[in-house]
């Protein structure tokens, strides 16, 4: 017998078990979460889409969940739940298990809805776990075809010339279009009448009508009908020119210095979800924005592809949320 041993073994053995419950508690890494996280993903994940079936962002989201979920080896289940800003279906999200198997579509709306409404029944930055961008949406200042402006500097320096003379069509009261179009309204220092309209045909009607002569448009749904010729491109909003259409410049560099709008989408998670999860999501749609297929189908609804870090689509999500409160609070919109 040598009872030194058997002492020496059990103290090896407990500072070993205590090792591992501090780092299980730090980051998942032991017992028994270490084996759910090694085993995830073991079924379907839900992906909640705040958006109708059929639009860009749904078309998108699932481009991203037939890419993801092939990688992972189960699939990804996209079910929509449109309607109140996004609020019904972030709320459905915030109520979830943080387990992986629940994920949200974000967006530049989640944004603005965190600066939109007085209260949400959950905590923007708090309660969600960002985990990447996937998909940019250029916005577009858009003239009718007819239309005697041919660069946005000439519009700009027309409507300096007319005040009030000027209509810009927009979808709804908050949204992204809207608030691009008021952004736009105050940095050129404009006196121009913004008037909102239920859905992006009714925009064009009236663009192509002549109820209103400047229109800010996410480009997916327009773009088609940019190329064809029934609608003109003045600028986009975004930091650089959009591949697909190359010869048409930016607002900032056209005619408005240092502006800067546009339409994103990108996944998060409920807070409190497994950062080995998180890590292995963001790694798998950093994968999907990279792969030529993706890359280019998206390409061809005027998408651009692009994935980031948990860390910087965090930042991106509390970045909007400040820019487009800053918006709200200029124009004047009353925060419902």
């Amino acid at each position: 017998m040598h009872p030194a041993r058997p002492r020496a073994s059990f103290a090896a053995i407990r500072a070993a078990a205590a090792a591992c419950a501090a780092l299980a508690a730090a980051a998942g890494l032991c017992g028994p979460a270490a084996a759910r996280d090694a085993d995830w993903p073991a079924h379907p994940i839900r992906l909640i889409v705040p958006f109708d079936a059929g639009g860009v962002a749904d078309i998108t989201a699932r481009v991203f969940a037939q890419r993801i979920g092939g990688d992972l080896g189960q699939q990804v289940v996209v079910e929509n739940r449109p309607g109140a800003g996004g609020i019904v279906a972030t709320g459905q999200l915030t109520r979830a298990t943080p387990d992986g198997y629940t994920l949200l579509l974000i967006s530049s709306g989640t944004a603005v809805s965190a600066s939109l409404f007085r209260s949400l029944p959950y905590d923007t930055l708090r309660d969600l776990a960002p985990i990447s961008t996937f998909g940019f949406f250029d916005i577009a200042l858009l003239a009718g075809p007819d239309s005697a402006w041919k660069s946005a500097a000439a519009a700009v320096a027309d409507a300096r010339a007319r005040p009030g003379r000027i209509n810009i069509g927009t979808i709804n009261v908050g949204s992204t279009q809207h608030l691009s179009a008021e952004l736009f309204k105050s940095m050129a220092g404009l006196d121009v009448q913004i008037v909102p309209f239920k859905s992006t045909a009714a925009v064009v009607s009236a663009l192509r009508g002549g109820d209103v002569q400047l229109a800010f448009e996410v480009l997916a749904p327009v773009y088609a009908q940019i190329r064809s010729g029934a609608l003109r491109a003045l600028a986009v909003a975004g930091a650089k020119r959009f591949a697909g259409l190359p010869a048409v410049p930016t607002l900032a560099e056209s005619a408005v210095p240092g502006y800067r709008s546009g339409s994103w989408n990108g996944i998060a998670a409920p807070a409190g979800t497994p950062a080995p999860v998180i890590d292995r999501l963001a790694r798998e749609t950093r994968a999907a924005a990279l792969a030529p297929e993706v890359a280019d189908r998206l390409a061809g609804l005027g998408v651009v592809a692009h994935a980031g870090t948990p860390a910087e689509t965090r930042e991106l999500l509390a970045a909007e949320i400040e820019k487009w409160r800053a918006v709200i609070q200029r124009a004047g919109i009353e925060r419902q």
